[in-house]
């Protein structure tokens, strides 16, 4: 009896509390997220911003001075084409093997390629940038500052996280099985692989293109490195942007943020249909 009233006291006083302080901390953790993302917001409407907490003044020119800037428009083109260039590659090269690390028996396998899927997280890009540098600025090899070889270097930052979520959604969406049943019938490999892996993907391949989208878009630290002066990248250019007016720093990053968030939400959907129609399986 009293161990039970213990156990309620501790449920009347210890658990709001803890709930209290979760929430305290997600508040917290939340506008330490979100206050710069408006603070640029506000930047980007204003007339003028220096030496205050917030600028003064009202104006959308620096939106136009975007649009119409050289320097941002080229960039924005080579964005869009490493982006184009990157998730076809992703494509290529991610689906068949996250399909042949699915389908290998060998557990040794399996967990090098999970290993593989960790190394962005586990490698800093610096480093990664640095390496570039070194093999790709010799004589033999002098293809640094090129568009394709930061194509490549986005590909080597992008491929892990596609092959990720297909291995996670392989997993649960019990492709093995379809396929043992299939090939009961009598179905090739080519076959199951276009009639069930393919399809069965489909909207975990939107969702991890997306997410390489969402990466290659916002990606600054070895696109800063590897990129010539004809192929700077978006993120590069807005760098260099934070050095002049600061109106049009932050209406350039706002576009950048807007498109990340688009391809983010795009990814956070294509995972929500994937769940849904797996629940809805019989």
């Amino acid at each position: 009896m009293g161990h039970f009233f213990g156990r309620d006291i501790v449920s009347l006083l210890v658990l709001p509390l803890w709930n209290f302080f979760m929430g305290l901390v997600t508040f917290l953790y939340c506008l330490y997220l979100v206050t710069p993302i408006l603070l640029l917001v506000v930047g980007s409407f204003g007339t003028s911003w220096t030496n205050s907490l917030l600028p003064s003044g009202m104006t959308f020119d620096w939106y136009l001075e975007v649009a119409g800037d050289s320097s941002f428009q080229r960039a924005f083109l080579t964005s869009l084409q490493v982006v184009v260039a990157t998730c076809v590659i992703n494509v290529l090269l991610g689906v068949p093997f996250a399909y042949a690390v699915f389908s290998a028996a060998n557990r040794g396998v399996r967990l090098a390629a999970r290993i593989f899927t960790l190394l962005p997280v586990a490698v800093p890009e610096l480093v990664l940038g640095f390496g570039f540098i070194i093999v790709f600025s010799s004589n033999y090899t002098p293809w640094l500052g090129t568009t394709w070889l930061l194509v490549c270097a986005h590909v080597v930052l992008t491929l892990p996280y596609l092959v990720g979520t297909l291995l996670g959604d392989m997993d649960r969406l019990g492709i093995a099985g379809m396929e043992r049943v299939a090939e009961t019938l009598g179905a090739g490999f080519w076959q199951r692989f276009r009639d069930i892996v393919i399809p069965s993907l489909r909207y975990s391949l939107l969702s991890g293109l997306m997410m390489v989208t969402a990466i290659s878009i916002g990606e600054f630290q070895i696109s800063n490195l590897v990129a010539g002066f004809l192929s700077r990248t978006y993120p590069v250019v807005l760098l260099q942007a934070f050095y002049g007016a600061t109106g049009l720093a932050c209406a350039a990053t706002v576009v950048l943020i807007f498109l990340a968030l688009m391809a983010a939400c795009a990814s956070a959907a294509g995972a929500h249909f994937s769940h849904f129609r797996q629940k809805a399986r019989p």
